[in-house]
């Protein structure tokens, strides 16, 4: 008999919904102090997860739950350019698959 296979799950900082990895995206903080999007999940840095969600996205962001995490402030240019991503890799190819 086939033993189940682990799927790791890891907790939305912005709703705290625990969700199997591979449907978050990770946000790093690198070890230069820099805050990036990580699609492949392996970036070394500390990370957050954050949902699909724009409600976690909007709150993660600009409410500050994604800071705490981090344990940084993360300055304006770096907050448009997650939110550019967010638009460009989450958003649209949901859409294009409608």
């Amino acid at each position: 008999m086939a033993r189940a296979r682990h799927i790791p799950e890891r907790k939305c900082v912005a709703c705290g919904q625990r969700v199997p990895k591979r449907l978050l995206t990770r946000i790093v903080r690198t070890p230069q102090g820099e805050v990036q999007a990580d699609s492949t999940g392996k970036t070394s840095g500390r990370g957050a997860y954050l949902c699909h969600s724009p409600d976690c996205w909007e709150r993660g962001l600009r409410k500050g739950g994604l800071e705490k995490s981090l344990r940084l402030k993360i300055a304006s240019q770096d907050l448009d350019s997650l939110m550019d991503f967010y638009r460009a890799q989450v958003v649209s190819p949901s859409l294009r698959e409608d």
